[in-house]
């Protein structure tokens, strides 16, 4: 059976402390093998970082850039190779794994302007002869630690601007779909870069908590859940390091009576269906105003529901795949079953659904929910399932503040005709992300994405001018020479200009 390993210093590596079996979802059989990495893999991968580092912070720019330019080229020419890898391990249908992709090379572009972020400024004649300027400086090594839910995207959020600002990166994917990560890696060898500037190490816990405590690791960039990314940032932070940490979400669509309910209902059915809901931007609570929306809501929602499709990734016709694992299905299940036990009112069940071919796949049909309230469980935790609940208010007041009283505000949107509305919405929601009219309102890449409250651990989001401040520091240089001839005294006063 393949084992996919790591790739540390231009070459992969099967080093492993031991191997963890990786499985199609579709099929639910193992599929390969993963090597996981021990402590002193993770140091090796490390090591080449810092040595890669001495040179590659003193080349240029512009050369940086050429390199990216050429692997957005390769990300292109090896699209379909990288989706099925995608397909093969998440479970993500071919046109999700295509929009994945296409949204990382956006990153990749955004990237290839290296020589135009980090020109920083310059002040002439501050003082008496004296001109001072900034320059914007990379880190050192750097690390990445990155989800299964976007195999592809997600590290191309990171790694690229990391890179080109200067740094050397070390990332460790999930250990549940590996592959996609060890190609990426061999494209950018296969671009230019010089061995060592990039390195993969598959792992668990042993590899996270190494390289959140290996003093040569300057940065770490993780997305992941809530309590993972909390104990990385704590962790990171208490050893010195510089550290972004997104993590989970329960993002509010508020549906105003005044909606246009067709286009809102067309809307959140792929924003909260999509890609299984394995999403941190993904909708997963209706906020209907007053019943007579909530009523129309869900009669025109459960009629959709009725042609969604889920199945295997290879079958572009189908909508979304299984969920990652056997025990995430059961748990997305069991927050199915305790939102009844708890009182609400199931109106679409997508538990065990039949899929013709792949009986023994991690399934959940899509699943609407009514009358669910603060308190219950599928309300308060983030289910990261094929599931929309809706939650009745008398009021948009009201609304905005269920949204606002929860501990996760990463996106949330509101459907409506009323500008009013939505300026008010957009000045007074504590959430990160907003969209009017738009379910998914994931920032494009030249801005940048984070959330607020307990979706985000850290003063940066990121990728775009989060992305470039936080991979660089700033070295401000104050410089003065005297005219010839002129010498002045000691000054013994704080200076100004």
């Amino acid at each position: 059976m393949n084992t996919v390993g790591h790739f540390i210093n231009g070459s992969t590596t099967e080093a492993a402390e031991r191997t963890q079996d990786v499985f199609n979802p579709a099929t639910g059989t193992v599929s390969k093998q993963v090597a996981i990495a021990g402590k002193a893999t993770v140091e090796e991968a490390v090591a080449a970082a810092q040595e890669a580092y001495k040179s590659w912070r003193n080349t240029q720019p512009a050369k940086r850039a050429r390199i990216m330019f050429k692997f957005r080229q390769l990300l292109e020419d090896n699209a379909e190779k990288i989706c099925a890898l995608i397909g093969e391990e998440h479970g993500k249908i071919s046109h999700d794994a295509m929009g994945e992709l296409t949204r990382g090379i956006d990153n990749v572009e955004f990237a290839c302007g290296a020589p135009q972020m980090l020109k920083g400024e310059h002040s002439r004649n501050v003082g008496p002869d004296i001109d001072s300027w900034s320059e914007m400086q990379p880190l050192g090594v750097v690390a990445g630690i990155t989800p299964f839910n976007f195999p592809a995207m997600v590290p191309l959020w990171m790694f690229p601007l990391a890179i080109v600002c200067g740094n050397t990166f070390v990332l460790k994917p999930s250990e549940r779909d590996p592959s996609c990560s060890l190609l990426l890696a061999q494209l950018l060898q296969e671009a230019g870069l010089p061995d060592g500037v990039f390195n993969v190490v598959n792992g668990d816990k042993v590899a996270v908590d190494t390289l959140l405590t290996d003093p040569r690791v300057e940065a770490v960039s993780f997305v992941g859940s809530t309590p993972i990314a909390e104990y990385v940032y704590a962790t990171a932070t208490a050893h010195g390091k510089r550290c972004q940490a997104l993590g989970g979400a329960k993002n509010h669509a508020i549906i105003m009576p005044d909606a246009d309910m067709d286009n809102a209902v067309a809307a959140l059915t792929g924003a909260a269906f999509g890609s299984s809901g394995e999403r941190c931007m993904a909708l997963s609570v209706a906020v209907c105003v007053g019943d007579e929306a909530a009523d129309r809501f869900i009669d025109k929602m459960s009629t959709a529901m009725q042609d969604l499709k889920v199945g295997a990734y290879s079958d572009s016709s189908n909508d979304f795949g299984p969920v990652i694992t056997e025990a995430h299905m059961n748990k997305v299940n069991g927050y199915i079953a305790s939102a009844a036990e708890q009182g609400a009112t199931i109106v679409v069940d997508g538990r065990n659904p039949k899929v013709a071919g792949f009986e023994n796949g991690f399934f959940v049909g899509g699943t609407l929910i009514d009358n669910v309230k603060a308190g219950m469980a599928c309300y308060e935790e983030e289910i990261f399932g094929p599931v929309l609940l809706v939650v009745r208010a008398d009021s948009m007041e009201q609304a905005m503040q269920m949204i606002n009283d929860h501990e996760y505000g990463n996106g949330t949107c509101i459907f409506t005709r009323d500008g009013e509305a939505a300026r008010y919405f957009s000045d007074n929601i504590l959430v990160g992300m907003v969209g009017i009219n738009v379910p998914l309102p994931v920032p494009v890449a030249y801005h940048s994405f984070g959330g607020w409250k307990r979706s985000l651990f850290g003063d940066l989001g990121t990728y775009g001018p989060d992305g470039v401040r936080f991979y660089t520091k700033r070295k401000t240089i104050t410089q003065r020479w005297p005219s010839s001839g002129v010498r002045e005294g000691a000054q013994f006063s704080f200076p100004s200009n």
